[in-house]
């Protein structure tokens, strides 16, 4: 008897029953649950889950996919009015990797960072490409064995870049676009088209520190912490739900390059940490923010 591993993410108005009756079902279908993390919050009134299980496959009876599918869509429509369901729910097989593009201009320490996590088996997504609007990191892309593609963009040419990268996304079958220090904005209508499928990391001066040098403006400022922060993007700049954040206590010795280079090990670390958690299906959206469950 072999077995398949699964992951379920469930958001809905909080009520009663709700973890009982995924239970039962998972039961009902021979399921046994792994792992189990539920959170309800007061202030927006949403319950959230994620469960991990394991089907068993027999010889005789296979607890499939398309199967578990239906009984988790009937369920879902059983907590609506009038059979509408308000139920937000994914299930995702535990062996399929997401796979992701990684969008980048001319600063490559969170992509040199991330195509190592991949090879040391730290990462739990594939790179299936490199995008870029400069050609500097191709040589980067090229030593790990992935895909570059130099798509370059101006104000005009901006739309049809946009148009060729959404082509790459449905040609990679990816799953996820990361902008690992990709400087330029997205349009609106690409943020919409992937909403929750596109993370971004930056410095946490925003917007105190905006524009070129912002390290060098802290510097000037005498600030005493710095950070780094990953988040979904919106059309909104870099005000979408933060997955992640980390912060560095700095001091009047740090010289303008000292404040640098931890800066951008803060960004490797928030990035990273904020992709896999994306890609173990432990981010849930709850409004204007987000529920990790770590």
């Amino acid at each position: 008897m072999s077995e398949r591993e699964y992951v379920l993410t469930l958001s809905c108005p909080d009520s009663r029953g709700i973890v009982a009756a995924v239970a039962n079902l998972l039961s009902d279908h021979g399921c046994n649950i792994t792992e189990s993390q539920q959170y309800g919050d007061h202030y927006t009134g949403r319950f959230f889950l994620r469960m991990q299980f394991v089907a068993e496959r027999g010889p005789d009876g296979v607890v499939g996919e398309d199967v578990l599918r239906g009984a988790f869509a009937a369920l879902a429509g059983g907590f609506g009015d009038s059979g509408e369901s308000f139920v937000e729910w994914t299930l995702n097989p535990g062996d399929v990797r997401p796979r992701m593009i990684v969008m980048v201009s001319r600063f490559g320490h969170c992509l040199n960072d991330l195509l190592y996590r991949q090879r040391s088996g730290l990462l739990d997504a594939d790179i299936a490409a490199v995008v870029s609007n400069h050609p500097d990191l191709e040589f980067l892309a090229d030593s790990y064995g992935v895909d570059f593609h130099h798509l370059p963009v101006t104000a005009e040419t901006k739309q049809e870049q946009e148009a060729r990268l959404l082509e790459l996304v449905d040609s990679y079958d990816v799953d996820l676009v990361v902008l690992a220090r990709y400087m330029q904005v997205l349009s609106e209508q690409l943020c919409a088209k992937m909403s929750g499928r596109i993370i971004n990391i930056h410095h946490s001066f925003l917007p105190s520190f905006k524009g070129a040098r912002p390290y060098h403006q802290a510097h000037a400022r005498g600030v005493k912490l710095i950070g780094a922060t990953a988040h979904y993007v919106t059309a909104d700049l870099d005000e979408g739900p933060i997955i992640e954040q980390e912060v560095s206590r700095v001091d009047h010795t740090h010289s303008p390059e000292q404040l640098t280079a931890i800066g951008r090990d803060l960004e490797s670390v928030a990035l990273a940490r904020a992709v896999n958690w994306h890609a173990q299906h432990r981010v849930l959206l709850n409004e204007g923010k987000t529920v990790i469950f770590g």
